[in-house]
C-alpha cells in the first residue's frame, strides 16, 4: 500500500495550493489531483450535490486504488466528510478554515473570514467557529466570483479587483488584524489581498497545516511510501483547456496533466 497514491480532489484548479505543500513535505509520494472544473463552483451548491460530487470523486480515486483521500476543497470537507469517513475505510483528510489560530493570535478580538457560501452555511465550519471564536467579533464575507476567477486565470483583471475590493471593505471598516481563507482557491490571490488590506492583516490559510496533518496520518497507519526516488504527480481534469493547470504547477518538473472524463 506505501506506493499506492495520495488522491486529491477539487471542485477545480485551487486545491493545487494544497497539493503544492503536500508535495513540498512529502516528495516521495505518489499523488494523484482530480480537478472538478466542469462542475465548479461547489460553493454555491446544494449539500446534497456536494456529497454527491464527493461520492463520485472518492469513488473515482478507489478505482485509482488510492491510499488516503485528501478532500482538498473546504465545502467538500466542511459538508461531506462526515459522509465519506462513514462509508468508506480509506483515512480522510479534510480542509477547515485555519479559525484556530487566527483567533488564539488576534490582539484586536476582529477576524475575518472569506468563504464560500457553501462553507460559511455548513455545520461543521458554525461548529468550529463557535469552539473557537468566544470572545472574538468574526466578520465573515461570501467570497462571490473568487472561484470562478482563478479557475479562469483572469484575477488581474481590473473589474475582479474592483469587486473583490468591495467584498472585503466590512475586514476593512472592523479593522480585523487576522483573515482566514475558508477555500482553497482563494491563497492564488494573496498577493491582491495584500495590496488591498492594511498592512498590518495576517492572512492565513490550512495548506501547511494539512500538509502536515497528512504526514502523521500516514506515519500513524504506516502507509508512508519508503522510496528514495521522487514520486509521479498525476492531475486529471475534466476540461479541455488544462493550460492554466500548467502554468500553476510550472515549479514542479515531475506533473503531468491528462484531461479525463469524469
Amino acid at each position: 500500500m506505501s506506493k499506492h497514491p495520495i488522491v486529491l480532489f477539487d471542485s477545480g484548479v485551487g486545491g493545487t495550493s494544497i497539493l503544492k505543500e503536500v508535495i513540498h513535505l512529502l516528495p516521495h509520494e505518489n499523488i494523484v489531483y482530480l480537478a472538478d472544473s466542469k462542475n465548479a463552483p461547489y460553493g454555491l451548491r446544494t449539500r446534497q450535490d456536494i456529497i454527491n460530487l464527493s461520492i463520485k470523486n472518492t469513488e473515482l480515486a478507489i478505482q485509482m486504488e488510492a491510499k488516503m483521500i485528501i478532500v482538498a476543497c473546504n465545502t467538500a470537507s466542511t459538508n461531506a466528510i462526515s459522509f465519506l469517513r462513514s462509508h468508506y475505510t480509506l483515512p480522510f483528510i479534510g480542509i477547515e478554515p485555519a479559525i484556530k489560530p487566527a483567533a488564539l493570535n488576534s490582539k484586536a478580538k476582529r477576524i475575518g473570514v472569506l468563504a464560500t457560501k457553501g462553507t460559511l452555511s455548513s455545520e461543521l465550519f458554525k461548529q468550529t467557529s463557535e469552539s473557537f471564536t468566544k470572545g472574538i467579533n468574526v466578520i465573515e464575507v461570501i467570497g462571490e466570483g473568487i472561484v470562478e476567477a482563478v479557475e479562469g486565470g483572469w484575477t488581474d483583471d481590473k473589474t475582479f479587483v474592483d469587486n473583490l475590493n468591495q467584498q472585503i471593505q466590512p475586514f476593512i471598516k472592523e479593522d480585523i488584524d487576522y483573515l482566514v481563507l475558508g477555500c482553497t482557491h482563494f491563497p492564488y490571490i494573496i498577493p491582491l489581498l495584500k495590496e488591498l488590506l492594511p498592512k498590518h492583516v495576517t492572512i492565513i490559510d490550512s495548506g501547511r497545516a494539512v500538509a502536515r496533518q497528512t504526514k502523521a496520518v500516514l506515519e500513524e497507519q504506516h502507509l508512508k511510501n519508503t522510496e528514495d526516488s521522487f514520486g509521479h504527480i498525476n492531475i486529471y481534469t475534466n476540461t479541455v483547456n488544462s493550460s492554466h493547470l500548467r502554468e500553476l504547477m510550472k515549479d514542479f518538473k515531475n506533473v503531468n496533466i491528462t484531461q479525463k472524463d469524469f
